[in-house]
């Protein structure tokens, strides 16, 4: 039984050096190395990134508005037949014209409309940057709870090879005894049994781990979950704590939350947008210019050289252009008041934010407080179990309880353990989670 004990240890010790070897570009993973890896490669933050850098290039569009265009032009015709020549008379020939021309046109006054088409770019790219922050900020939530997950399924393999050792070392026992004749056969039966139940339950337990490594791995955008490994937190310093309510926990999360503050800033949005609608009802000034000369050449006949009718026929020009709507067929009333109704559906966004910020803060409390309650009542529950364990343990070895009693309390024992470390990741994880709400950032541990 030493032999199979042993070969078991001795599979778990090479699982465990063969990950550090996969993993010896990086040692153990952080939980701030996690998110970091994460915030800079998960493909949905990257998304979030392009999205406010084509916004800040819109904006840039939008404030290049301001500045007057200029073009170039330059043309070369040939006219067959009755022609006109250079007296202004058609006759009967061919004929040639080139022409050069610069303009420029330069809006003077929009209606307001460029003013307001910036500052809605400025707003547009605010917006995008909450969006990011928020992209970010969800996979910094989504790392702690697979982290988390990590770290309590490797507790709970260690419960289940404590488990595997106390049966490995009851069948040993057992094995023992049998040959001196003092148990019969169907005690060892029943206690290896237990040992292949517990090996299964650790079975299970490193299939929950592997998955769990996956997960995370996936957040990471890693090409494999295979030599993955993560660091534990310190929870050394450990300690039950007065939680703050969620009204205060609220009223600093409205404030930093990016959720909030790109709905915020979407409302602003559609609030200039209806700024924006209107200056269809204001009259519009631009002004235009520019220079431009010809050449005419009648083929077959003598005409002025190629430098001197450009000379002659240079000519600049400047005007301007007023435009005053007077009837647009309702266009522009119909664009204000489809702007009112998107400022509206904004406000209601807005407060729907909100109301989704207070219910999550809610629930995180209320699931802390139960955790927390939890915790206590798995602490002294496990502690409990471990004392009636050892008892029953040491009357068993004494002949003064049966097999099936010391099995019944070393499951209660081993349960009450792993009810212990799950209420204890879950309110670890629920109190990162609020003070996350509260401030943006998790404890350091």
């Amino acid at each position: 039984m030493k032999k199979i004990l042993l070969s078991f240890i001795a599979s778990l010790l090479f699982t465990s050096v063969l990950g550090q070897e996969n993993n010896s570009l990086h040692g153990p993973w952080t939980l701030d190395e996690c998110i970091n890896y994460a915030i800079e490669h998960n493909n949905g933050v990257k998304q979030s990134q392009y999205s406010v850098q084509r916004s800040s290039i819109e904006l840039n569009t939008a404030k290049n508005s301001v500045w007057p265009s200029l073009s170039a032009n330059g043309s070369q015709g040939f006219n067959f037949g009755r022609g006109l020549s250079e007296d202004n008379t058609y006759i009967q020939n061919n004929t040639a014209n080139t022409s050069f021309s610069i303009g420029g046109s330069l809006d003077l006054f929009t209606g307001l409309r460029t003013k307001n088409t910036i500052t809605m770019g400025k707003l547009n790219l605010q917006a995008a940057t909450a969006d990011y922050e928020k992209a970010k900020d969800d996979i910094r939530v989504a790392v702690m709870q697979a982290y988390m997950q990590i770290l309590y399924s490797m507790e709970i393999s260690k419960v289940a090879i404590e488990q595997i050792r106390i049966d490995s070392m009851q069948v040993e026992r057992l094995t023992i005894l049998e040959k001196a004749g003092k148990v019969g056969p169907s005690e060892v039966a029943t206690q290896k049994s237990s040992l292949a139940q517990s090996q299964l339950t650790y079975t299970q337990a490193l299939n929950q781990l592997k998955l769990a490594v996956l997960e995370l791995t996936q957040l990471l955008e890693l090409p494999s979950p295979e030599g993955f490994t993560v660091s534990p937190l310190d929870i050394s310093n450990f300690t039950l704590r007065q939680l703050p309510n969620p009204e205060q926990i609220y009223l600093q999360a409205v404030e930093v939350r990016p959720a909030i503050r790109a709905e915020e800033i979407r409302y602003d949005y559609a609030k200039t947008n209806i700024s924006l609608a209107k200056s269809g009802y204001i009259p519009t000034l631009s002004m235009n210019g520019g220079i431009g000369t010809n050449y005419y050449a009648l083929l077959g006949y003598q005409n002025k050289n190629f430098g001197q009718q450009l000379k002659d026929n240079f000519s600049p020009y400047l005007g301007f252009n007023l435009n005053i709507p007077i009837f647009d067929k309702l266009v522009t009333r119909n664009n204000v008041r489809s702007a009112k109704l998107q400022l509206n559906n904004q406000q209601l966004q807005l407060d729907n934010a909100k109301k989704t910020l207070y219910k999550e803060i809610q629930q995180a409390y209320y699931g802390a407080v139960a955790a927390r309650d939890k915790y206590k009542s798995s602490k002294t529950a496990a502690e409990s179990s471990e004392e009636a364990f050892l008892l029953e343990k040491a009357r068993y070895e004494n002949g003064k309880v049966t097999l099936t009693e010391f099995n019944e309390a070393k499951n209660n024992y081993l349960k009450a353990s792993s009810d212990l470390v799950q209420a204890q990741y879950d309110y670890i994880y629920k109190v990162q989670l609020l003070e996350f709400y509260r401030s943006g950032e998790t404890e350091k541990r």
